[in-house]
């Protein structure tokens, strides 16, 4: 795949960082990666605004990984804002993370995320088995 996609991993745990990028790195994806360490600057990053202004520097994602549990703003208020931007919306939210709890994952659908990744598979992924996460990124650009 030729196409550069352009990804915004929004994770505030600097290993868990780590991880992805790795994993996006070593896979065959032409990938721009971007990284916002909370909520709000997640939001920053997307609306252009603080340190994100140059739209050169920081366009619009392809695809965003969105963690739930961040510092400022939590993940689910996020994915609800995205969603209720019509110059957002349409970016596809890929939620990664820890919480098992069945309301987050309903929640996390209704305000429509197009997948939903629990963070225990990156046991999987250290082993180079990123399989779910690439198939996720690949259906949705």
């Amino acid at each position: 795949m030729d196409k550069e996609i352009k990804i915004l991993i929004v994770e505030d745990l600097e290993e868990h960082v780590e991880i992805i990028k790795r994993v996006l790195e070593n896979s065959k994806l032409n990938t721009r990666i971007f990284v916002a360490r909370d909520g709000e600057e997640a939001l920053d990053f997307l609306y252009n605004r603080g340190n994100f202004v140059s739209t050169e520097e920081y366009p619009k994602p392809d695809i965003i990984l969105l963690d739930l549990r961040l510092p400022k703003l939590d993940g689910l208020e996020v994915l609800e804002r995205i969603r209720n931007d019509d110059s957002l919306r349409d970016i596809p939210v890929v939620v990664l993370t820890s919480s098992k709890r069945d309301e987050d994952l309903i929640r996390a659908y209704e305000s429509g995320a197009k997948s939903y990744i629990l963070k225990s598979a990156f046991i999987v992924l250290l082993r180079g088995e990123a399989k779910g996460l690439l198939d996720a990124i690949l259906s949705l650009v």
